[in-house]
Order: C-alpha cells, then sequence, then structure tokens
C-alpha cells in the first residue's frame, strides 16, 4: 500500500506565519550567537528566547505605515519583547533574515518533495516488476517499431526518478545556506562567528561570501530541478495520453464511480489527469527563465529579485507537490490491458519482425543493400495488401535459399525481445 501525504502540508510552509516564524527562528538564532561570543546579556537572552512573538495581522498593521516588511515584523515583535528587543537584528541587515528564512522554507519544501518523489518512485517500481515481461509494441515516429515489455517503460521512468531524487538532494544541500553578514556582506558589524553559530542552531551552513543578499544562483538551481521534474511527469502524462487513445487503448487512467467524461458525449473517458500534467508542466518551466534572470541585481543588492520569488517558489513547489501526488494516484490506479498490447503487436502482420530478418540475411552472406532491398520488397507488399508478412517471406526463393522454415519460423519469435530484461533491471536497481 503506497502512503498519500496531505497536500496542505507543503501549502502551510508557504503562509505566512510560517514565513514568520522562520525570519524569527533566524532572528533568535543570531541572538544566541551573539550571547555566546558575550554580546548579548544572559537575561536579554532569555527574555528574547522567552517572549518573543509575533501577530501577522498586527505586522501587516504596522507596515501600512512603515512600508517596510522587516521593519514592521522587528517592530511587531519588539511589542512582545520589551527592553531586550534592542538586540534583535543587531548588525544584521534585511536580507539576512530574508534570505536565510527564505533558505529554511526551501529546504522544508524540498524535503516534502524529496519524500513525493521516492513515493512515486516506488509506484513506478512496483508497476514495472508487475509488467516486466508484458510484452507491448515499441513506437519510434509513432510507428511501429520493434516489440518490447510494457514494463521497461516504467523501468525507464524509474531510473529518470532516480536522478530527480539525486538532483533534489543536491539542490536542498545548495539552498541549505544562511547569511548573517550585514549591509554589504563584509561581516562590519557581526563577526564571520556569529554567522556560523547562528546557521548551526538552525541546521544551515554559513556560505562562504555573500553581498548583501544569498546569491540566487542557488535558487535558480533549486527552480530548474523542479522543472526538470515537471518534465519528467510530463514524459509519463504523454505517454499515457496517447496509449489511452481509442485506437490503442493499451492503458486508460482509473475511472471512478460516478465519474463523467464529457458534457455532450455520455461515453467519453478522458485522460484528464494526464492532459492536466502536461498544462502544469509548462508553467514550472515558465518559472524558471525568471529565476535565472534574479541571479543578475545590480552591485550588491537591489529588490528585483524579491517580488518574483513571492510568487514563483511557494507557486513552484506547491504545484510539484500536487503534480506528484496525482501522479502517485495515477500510476497506483492505473488500468492495464496487455490483451490490447498483443492485439496491436500483431497488428502489422508481423511487420516488426523486419530488422532482424535483415540481419539474418546479411549475417548469412547477403550484402545489406540486396538484403534490405528484399526485406522492404515484402513489407511493403504486406502492408499494402495486409498480408502475413511471414507468408510472403516463405514464398521467396532467395530467403529460403538462405534461411531454412525452421530458422525464419525462429526469427518471428518474440523471445529475443525479453533476453536483456533482466540485465537492465538490474543495472537500474529493480530485483
Amino acid at each position: 500500500m503506497i502512503t498519500r501525504y496531505s497536500r496542505p502540508e507543503m501549502s502551510k510552509i508557504w503562509e505566512l506565519s510560517n514565513r514568520f516564524q522562520c525570519m524569527l527562528d533566524v532572528e533568535i538564532a543570531a541572538c544566541k550567537a551573539m550571547n555566546q561570543v558575550g554580546i548579548i546579556p544572559d537575561q536579554d537572552l532569555a527574555d528574547i528566547v522567552e517572549k518573543a512573538d509575533f501577530d501577522v495581522e498586527r505586522i501587516a498593521e504596522i507596515e501600512e505605515t512603515t512600508r517596510h516588511d522587516v521593519i514592521a515584523f522587528l517592530t511587531n515583535v519588539s511589542e512582545y519583547v520589551g527592553s531586550s528587543a534592542r538586540w534583535i537584528h543587531y548588525g544584521m541587515t534585511s536580507s539576512d533574515v530574508l534570505d536565510t528564512a527564505t533558505s529554511l522554507q526551501l529546504k522544508q519544501a524540498g524535503e516534502i518533495i524529496l519524500r513525493d518523489l521516492e513515493t512515486f518512485s516506488e509506484v513506478l517500481k512496483i508497476k514495472a516488476k508487475e509488467h516486466k515481461y508484458t510484452l507491448c509494441i515499441g513506437r519510434s515516429h509513432g510507428i511501429h517499431a520493434e516489440p518490447t515489455t510494457f514494463g521497461l517503460k516504467f523501468a525507464l521512468w524509474y531510473d529518470e526518478m532516480q536522478r530527480n531524487i539525486k538532483r533534489m538532494k543536491e539542490a536542498i544541500d545548495n539552498i541549505s545556506v544562511g547569511q548573517i553578514s550585514g549591509a554589504v556582506g563584509n561581516y562590519a558589524h557581526i563577526s564571520p562567528e556569529i554567522e556560523a553559530i547562528t546557521c548551526r542552531h538552525l541546521g544551515l551552513k554559513a556560505v562562504n561570501i555573500s553581498t548583501q543578499v544569498i546569491q540566487r544562483d542557488r535558487i535558480a538551481e533549486y527552480i530548474s530541478v523542479i522543472a526538470i521534474i515537471g518534465s519528467t511527469i510530463e514524459k509519463i502524462a504523454t505517454e499515457i495520453r496517447h496509449l489511452q487513445r481509442t485506437e490503442v487503448l493499451e492503458v486508460e487512467e482509473n475511472f471512478s464511480k460516478g465519474q463523467k467524461g464529457s458534457s455532450a458525449m455520455p461515453h467519453k473517458r478522458n485522460p484528464i489527469v494526464t492532459e492536466q500534467m502536461c498544462g502544469l508542466a509548462r508553467i514550472l518551466r515558465t518559472n524558471l527563465p525568471a529565476t535565472l534572470e534574479n541571479n543578475a541585481l545590480w552591485h550588491e543588492r537591489d529588490i528585483s529579485h524579491s517580488s518574483v520569488e513571492r510568487i514563483i517558489l511557494p507557486d513552484s513547489c506547491i504545484l510539484i507537490n500536487y503534480m506528484l501526488n496525482k501522479m502517485i494516484s495515477l500510476i497506483d490506479n492505473l488500468i492495464c490491458y496487455p490483451e490490447n498490447m498483443k492485439k496491436n503487436l500483431e497488428l502489422t502482420k508481423g511487420l516488426i519482425f523486419s530488422q532482424v530478418l535483415l540481419l539474418e540475411l546479411a549475417k548469412r552472406g547477403a550484402s545489406r543493400e540486396r538484403a534490405y532491398d528484399i526485406v522492404q520488397k515484402h513489407a511493403l507488399i504486406s502492408w499494402n495488401e495486409k498480408e502475413s508478412f511471414l507468408d510472403l517471406v516463405k514464398n521467396d526463393s532467395e530467403i529460403t535459399s538462405i534461411l531454412s522454415e525452421s530458422e525464419l519460423e525462429g526469427i518471428f519469435s518474440y523471445n529475443r525481445y525479453t533476453e536483456h530484461v533482466d540485465l537492465i533491471y538490474n543495472r537500474i536497481g529493480i530485483s
């Protein structure tokens, strides 16, 4: 049974209450660090830790006057703490708290995304094992190519998701950094030691260097990974959409009791989830260019990135969480039709064995050009006249002078297309 998690968990990370809590956590961690190096007296730190709090509505009220979110936040916190609040934000600048708080939020969100990726991977692995030897037609350019197994599709997606997991882990690691370095990042009013201690309290690493901001290549990488995950989801969804077409019908999205497919046509059972996934993947990709452009700021810092991130960071994280959970359910409940896969395999009356026939003729001494001409001639007849490809080649004296009837029967066998499936599965860690 696949464990699923509620999506509101991700949404709460991006609510103002959690945003301000992360900011408060940064400020308190910095105060603890300054106490540790002897700047803040013990009693003042005790007051700060015990009393520090905030009220979202009150912050909004103060910001109406200050027009500065961090000052409004600090003013509200001071109302709770009293005189000891003079140490809060000491030697710091707005981006010290804002950027480090953003890192905390992205780390929190990344851990949920990572959990979703691992769950989705497990669903794909289960399907890969279930259909390991289920034969189906492989297609290139949308046209029948050669047989493969349905399980190999899931195995390929599973392998790609392992790379997405690795990418996400690296992105989380690279975004899990903080800075407490002051107005232009040179520690003029606060020491690197305080920064290091603060970050340890928060479970972050201190950046090697900053200006007034944590550099945005880190966020660009993070959102890039989310966009890549979205492209994997779109790849899977596109395949399922094609396989659900009426003429193909090798798979079908689960159609629940009471569900309606069309307001006009009661017979319709549409691939609505996978269509939705393909559309939403576009949104994830369109968020990426904005994060790339956020990397170039004026001098040590401007705020052109800030307004962008307030939209695209929660949107991208919430959206990929939603998409992964939809895909977990979709794949877990996907309806597969092996009998239709077999029917489609046989649709071209044996033409799918043309390559192996070509190779066997060449192996026995025919030139590749001559072998290709012979095989293609019969393939075209078979396609146009709807005749058995095997029967046609059995009646060609040039072919039968090279290959016996039993050898031809062996050529028109599915065995070779499953011969190395175990090896492929072992390579990607599916046993």
